[in-house]
Formats: structure tokens, sequence, C-alpha cells
């Protein structure tokens, strides 16, 4: 069993319940899954841009990706319906908590001047989204395979009904807020 898992049934559920009263061991929030969404809006005019940005997604989640297409064509950013402009992963179970400890314990802290994630970036519906400003903090990618430094979204889904239930749930997971 993972370790963060192992840690979430066995200190953060308890803490959850006594916090909010809950009845029964269901109906603390828990992560449900994990995506991380890569925006290559270079790909429009080189396509091994996009080929490059999907195995380092692949390398950096160990799934492999799904390319996101534009919906509909914006004649301002020279973007065509059905154009592909990004990719994404969504991760969950086992492969989640193994994401996010790696996360947590080794590429956070390689980030330079690194203080803590912003509290604040909750939807208001008990998920959390962060940004990471380059694909080079994960120890799977090789900076000299590197094409072009990029960044990404990070979006924990929960199931939680409110931010503060989502806060503690993540804060007891053991990520690193800003205080």
């Amino acid at each position: 069993m993972n370790r963060l898992k192992e840690k979430y049934l066995k200190e953060v559920v308890p803490s959850l319940m006594s916090k909010y009263g809950y009845k029964s061991v269901m109906e603390a929030p828990k992560l449900e899954k994990i995506v991380i969404n890569m925006g290559v809006g270079d790909a429009t005019t080189n396509s091994k841009l996009m080929d490059a940005a999907v195995a380092d997604l692949a390398k950096i989640s160990g799934q492999k990706p799904v390319v996101t297409k534009a919906r509909k064509s914006i004649a301002g950013f020279k973007v065509r319906e059905g154009q592909a402009i990004g990719c994404k992963v969504t991760l969950r179970g086992e492969n989640m908590y193994n994401f996010m400890d790696k996360l947590i314990s080794i590429s956070l802290p390689q980030v330079r001047d690194f203080r803590g994630v912003s509290p604040r970036a909750f939807d208001g519906r008990g998920n959390y989204t962060m940004g990471i400003k380059e694909q080079l903090i994960f120890a799977e990618i090789d900076y000299d395979d590197v094409v072009k430094v990029r960044g990404m979204d990070i979006v924990f889904v929960t199931t939680a009904k409110t931010n503060e239930e989502s806060f503690d749930l993540l804060n007891g997971l053991g990520i690193p807020f800003r205080k």
C-alpha cells in the first residue's frame, strides 16, 4: 500500500472526522483524481512540439496522455477548430498517490525560492489547482532532452463540499501551503 494512502487512512480521516463531526468514515472527503494539463499553443505551427510535450507528460505521470483539441476557431490566436493545442492525463488510485507523493517529497522542494503553494487556489467546490512554471522540476525529465520549457496545471479533485474541508484534506496529505 502506498505511503500517502496509508497516511490518509490512519491520520487524515480520523482528524477530519473529529473536526467536522462526521459519523461515518465514508463521509470524510477524499482525493478523487489528479488531472495534469499541459497547454501547447505553439503546436499550431510546429507539430513536433506536441510530440515532445506528450512524451514529457508521459514520463512525469507514468501514463499515456490524451491530446486535447480546440473546440472552436479563434483567429486572434491562429487556432482552428479540431487543432491539437494541449495534452492532459487523469491519474486515479495507486498512480494518483504515487504522483502526489513524488510531487510533494521530491519535485516541489527543487523549485527555486519555494515558500509553499498558494492557499487561495480553491474553486469553491473543494478542488485545488496549482501551476508549475517548468517541467524540469521532475526527476524523470532529462534537461538535455527538453525541446522547450513548459508549464503545467495540476488539479486535485476531491469529494470535499467546501474549500475549508478540501484545505484540511490536502494539508493533512502533506501539500506545503504558504503560511
